[in-house]
């Protein structure tokens, strides 16, 4: 392995490092607990070396969206591809999306909440952002009934369970009636 390559896998394995580490700290402590200063402490590196990597606490905000939305998108799919017909596999999709964003709150408020720098929704969006979208428009197109844009059913169904997902980790919505809402949600898609 020459030098150079030895430096690559060096820097990479630091921002690995960077991105678990405040992953780790804004789940146990929450994003505003993540700081450069208390990040460099951490990973015992000076702040400089943070900055190289990253411009700042956005950027890291948006790294964690990305590898949280790879995440997201494996948990989908995996759920789905147990499960047999279009409607035990969008009830399957619904369930992974509210266990992924019940056991991560931290990554999912860097996927959906926080200002990660990331585009969404645009031509340059970043693939794992696309991809984990693409996760549940494969299960949701195929329950969106004639004449409905698959595409736009796929958002307003994700807005339902970001919705519940957000209302019930808020304390809005009761956690004992998830189960209720998702079947209901479930049971008024079209025949499939």
């Amino acid at each position: 392995m020459s030098v150079q390559e030895r430096k690559e896998r060096e820097r990479a394995d630091r921002e690995r490092l960077i991105v678990t580490t405040a992953r780790e700290l804004a789940e146990h402590q929450g994003w505003d607990a993540v700081t450069t200063r208390r990040l460099a402490e951490r990973i015992e590196y000076s702040q400089p070396v943070l900055y190289s990597h990253f411009r700042g606490k956005r950027e890291i905000i948006g790294a964690v969206a990305l590898q949280g939305a790879a995440e997201l998108a494996v948990a989908v799919r995996a759920a789905t591809a147990a499960a047999r017909g279009p409607r035990a596999r969008a009830y399957a999709l619904a369930r992974a999306y509210l266990d992924f964003a019940t056991r991560n709150p931290a990554v999912y408020d860097a996927i959906f909440q926080l200002d990660g720098g990331l585009p969404y929704a645009r031509e340059d969006t970043p693939e794992p952002l696309k991809d984990a979208f693409a996760a549940l428009f494969e299960t949701l197109g195929e329950v969106a009934g004639d004449g409905v844009d698959p595409g736009l059913f796929t958002e307003v169904f994700w807005a339902s369970l970001h919705g519940v997902a957000t209302l019930t980790r808020s304390g809005r919505l009761p956690p004992e009636h998830t189960e209720q809402r998702l079947k209901l949600l479930v049971d008024r898609l079209p025949a499939a």
